[in-house]
């Protein structure tokens, strides 16, 4: 774990259903920030003791950038009593028309956060692209209208979830999982209002943390 600035915390843990054949590393960024009132855990994967206690007397919250990105929290619920911050996972409707799925295959939808959202373990606080959330992020849509990136002026820090990314290339845009008909090129341009932001750091969930310049790189045209 290392502090990247006051208040702006970083680490890594191996995922537990990585396999060889994925594309990104088994071992994925998670990040924190806390201030005297609150403590926020993005997309938490084996958070480190240390912080897990700055829950204590602060008013913790956990934030996923995207449904599939749960990870660790249920478990932290269970624990911290925090709330949940997420977008909505995808509806059956959602994956026939955009996937060609069968009513069928497409079932009740993707079971992501399903403990959450339908066995009603935790207290859920969905959002989607556009919003501003209660500690001051902005919510930018990524490469799926349900996978954000979130700008957090505070710390001068956006949060990605799989549309920026770095799987071996520095970090760049996600064209592995672009849902049919959508360009490289249309994810680059919903994102380059970033660029008129104070941008320091860009904290990926796949690789990372990178840097504004990274950040001018991945937007590039080119």
């Amino acid at each position: 774990m290392r502090e990247l600035r006051p208040g702006l915390w970083h680490w890594r843990a191996r995922h537990p259903e990585w396999r060889d054949s994925e594309p990104w590393d088994p071992n994925v960024s998670s990040y924190a920030i806390a201030d005297d009132e609150r403590l926020l855990l993005f997309d938490p994967l084996g958070v480190p003791s240390e912080l897990e206690a700055l829950a204590a007397g602060r008013e913790a919250a956990i934030v996923l950038t995207a449904p599939w990105h749960e990870r660790d929290a249920e478990g932290l619920v269970e624990r911290l009593g925090a709330p949940v911050y997420t977008p909505l996972p995808d509806s059956a409707q959602y994956l026939m028309d955009t996937y060609g799925l069968t009513a069928e295959q497409a079932g009740d939808g993707s079971p992501d956060v399903v403990w959450l959202l339908r066995e009603g373990k935790g207290e859920a606080r969905p959002y989607s692209a556009g919003d501003r959330l209660p500690f001051g992020a902005d919510v930018f849509q990524g490469h799926k209208p349900n996978d954000t990136v979130l700008w957090l002026e505070s710390h001068g820090a956006a949060i990605s979830g799989d549309t920026l990314v770095d799987f071996g290339q520095g970090l760049e845009i996600n064209e592995r999982w672009l849902r049919p008909g959508v360009t490289r090129e249309e994810i680059a341009a919903g994102l380059r209002p970033l660029l008129e932001l104070p941008v320091e750091h860009v904290l990926a969930t796949h690789g990372g943390p990178f840097d504004r310049a990274d950040l001018e790189r991945a937007l590039s045209s080119s």
